[in-house]
């Protein structure tokens, strides 16, 4: 008996992914819950195990197409060994049923610039995706505007979305059409051949376009700060070890950020607010995403009612997000809801920043490189351990004064960890 893979239901407002990867080749034997084959969407990264042990006698998708939600994936037939044929040539199954018959096991995939990749019109044997259709109706383009990457030159959701982002002027259907989006000018036969053309994965796609957008639409401004971090060093030292046996987790610097801008969002509500149209929506609660670099990009998985949490608990939370990072297991859920976002460029050495705005947020923290500094305390200069601080925010909803007594609030607190812990 044959098992089909098919395409799984990939979370909400995600209709198609790529292939990127084949972990196994046809013949191979499979076991029950093995990775098959890893799908990049817009959000995540998504691995299909097999529902059943046997042989994968077909490979239906080559890596780099694209594919709906419900597609024909390859097959599976029971016992191992069985004889493989050879791998199906180019053929897509566009099989429309939302139910897969594959688990996910969901993961990282989670900001830099707009595709740059997207050559001159071609013709094309193939109407664009369904998606991809409705978004250039919405966006009064001509389909002959956007470069298609699909088979055949079909034009996919991705490719209209980069049109888009590229600034393809908008028009009426009954106008007359618009030049190609211009292209990169060539390279020299002899550059060209020590170069390498990689296509955008889809998460890269996403990130480009929504830091494209952020620094568009908002109007983002940053001020800084530096805060000595002697007390939470010396209190880390302290009980470092205490905490890791009582709680399992040890005792970072994320949970005392985490709670300081906690405690800000409640004096300055505007910072965890966004636009919507002409109003603003106040969060009533605070969703802290924590932006972590991966080996496929920038994510930003959330801590969630972080307001509501001790600093073990964010800890614990912080460390289970890091893990599930590292490995490719965050799940679409991880990475949605944000209000407010933490930005440590200082594990890389940064030493000062200016975060760009994670969408529709209002707010970014920016974490620096603790560094040893001459200040001045108490008329004497000394060496303390000093951290810049910067706070982007969009100055639509959030004025100069309520920024910079928000990052002054988080400096307090920093500076008097005591006041995190009674809640002051």
């Amino acid at each position: 008996m044959a098992t089909e893979i098919r395409v799984p239901t990939l979370g909400e407002s995600v209709t198609e992914a790529t292939i990127g990867k084949w972990f196994k080749k046809v013949g191979d034997a499979i076991a029950v819950d093995e990775p098959l084959v890893e799908l990049e969407t817009d959000k995540v990264t998504v691995e299909v195990p097999a529902a059943s042990a046997g042989t994968l006698t077909e490979i239906a998708v080559k890596e780099g197409e694209t594919v709906e939600v419900g597609a024909l994936l390859g097959t599976i037939s029971a016992g191992a060994g069985a004889a493989a044929p050879a791998t199906k040539p180019e053929a897509v199954s566009q099989a429309s049923s939302p139910n897969a018959a594959s688990t996910v096991k969901q993961a990282a995939a989670e900001t830099a610039k707009i595709a740059g990749d997207a050559g001159a019109i071609e013709t094309r044997s193939m109407p664009p995706a369904p998606a991809a259709a409705k978004l250039i109706a919405e966006a009064n383009l001509a389909v002959d505007q956007v470069s298609g990457s699909g088979k055949r030159g079909q034009v996919l959701k991705g490719d209209v979305l980069d049109a888009i982002a590229k600034g393809t002027p908008s028009q009426p259907a009954e106008t007359p059409k618009a030049a190609p989006v211009a292209v990169r000018a060539p390279s020299t036969a002899d550059d060209a051949s020590r170069e390498e053309r990689v296509r955008m994965t889809k998460l890269r796609q996403t990130i480009a376009r929504r830091l494209k957008e952020a620094q568009s639409t908002a109007a983002m401004l940053t001020t800084f700060n530096e805060v000595d971090m002697s007390a939470v060093m010396a209190l880390r030292t302290k009980y470092k070890d205490v905490f890791e046996k009582k709680h399992g987790v040890k005792l970072g610097f994320m949970g005392f950020f985490t709670k300081a801008v906690t405690h800000a969002l409640k004096e300055i509500p505007s910072v965890n607010a966004e636009i919507d149209a002409t109003d603003i929506i106040f969060k009533n609660y605070a969703h802290i995403g924590v932006a972590v670099g991966t080996e496929k990009g920038l994510v930003v998985p959330v801590v969630r009612d972080a307001d509501q949490m001790s600093i073990a608990e964010i800890e614990k939370d912080i460390g289970r997000l890091g893990i599930a990072a590292r490995d490719g297991k965050l799940s679409v859920a991880d990475m949605q809801g944000g209000t407010f976002t933490i930005s440590n460029g200082g594990v890389y050495g940064s030493l000062m920043s200016t975060p760009i705005l994670n969408a529709p947020q209002s707010g970014i923290l920016g974490m620096h490189k603790i560094q040893d500094r001459p200040v001045v305390v108490g008329g004497q200069i000394v060496i303390r351990p000093m951290m810049y601080l910067a706070l982007s925010y969009d100055h639509r909803i959030v004025d100069g004064k309520e920024a910079v007594t928000f990052l002054v609030r988080v400096k307090e607190s920093l500076e008097d960890p005591e006041r995190l812990v009674l809640d002051l």
